[in-house]
């Protein structure tokens, strides 16, 4: 069977909408969760695919995390290698910084449900199923386009909202994958960030993600669907 590794950073960031449709194209998923599980003894060749999921750190903060630098430099060796990788919000910046971009704060942060505008390139790609519909950001760090990359996406606030190389390599920095039944859990694990947002509140979000969040996973499951017919 073919296999999926998940690097998770925070426990309710999980795989979402997209862990059953690996399931369904044939994929074992295996979770190794940060803080938990060593990262330096992994094979970055390995698994068939490898997901970077989301996560509240920077990937700027190698000096209070460590384990940042095992992670960067398992996707290095990877994306070297054109094995099959897909970054999601701080996995995507991993992927940006593994790259040779630098990742930094970006100019506001963006939390909250929002459309990304495509390019050319992003309406030929997969993310062509997300055209026209909102998706949810909860990011604050941006990076410049990594060299060799396309950009796919982009939003008033930042420019690089999707990245790709190939049809190996895909870098999202909103949350194609977020449940609705699961926003509760980023509700109460990201409360503080909430609290700091003066003009975002719980019940917003709570809302917004009721009216948006069945739609983004529907497009979300497709466009996964699609990244995965072009990895055959």
């Amino acid at each position: 069977m073919k296999t999926v590794l998940a690097i998770r950073h925070v426990h309710f960031e999980d795989l979402g909408s997209f862990e059953p449709v690996l399931a369904e194209a044939g994929y074992r998923v295996r979770y190794c969760d940060v803080g938990v599980d060593e990262l330096a003894g992994i094979d970055p060749l390995a698994p068939d695919i490898l997901v970077a999921l989301g996560g509240p750190i920077g990937v700027y903060e190698d000096d209070k995390y460590p384990f940042i630098r095992d992670e960067l430099r398992l996707l290095r060796e990877r994306l070297a290698a054109r094995r099959p990788t897909l970054g999601l919000c701080l996995g995507s910046q991993m992927m940006a910084q593994a790259l040779g971009a630098r990742v930094h704060p970006g100019r506001a942060k963006e939390i909250g449900w929002a459309p990304i505008t495509l390019t050319a390139d992003g309406r030929s790609s997969p993310l062509k199923h997300l055209d026209n519909v909102s998706v949810l950001h909860w990011h604050g760090d941006t990076f410049p386009l990594p060299e060799g990359a396309v950009r796919l996406a982009s939003t008033e606030i930042t420019e690089n909202q999707a990245f790709s190389i190939g049809r190996h390599a895909l870098a999202l920095q909103f949350h194609p994958e977020v449940e609705t039944k699961g926003i509760e859990r980023w509700l109460i694990g990201h409360t503080l960030e909430l609290s700091l947002i003066k003009t975002l509140t719980v019940e917003d979000m709570r809302r917004d993600t009721q009216t948006w969040g069945p739609e983004c996973a529907s497009r979300g499951r497709r466009l996964l669907l699609d990244w995965l017919e072009g990895l055959d």
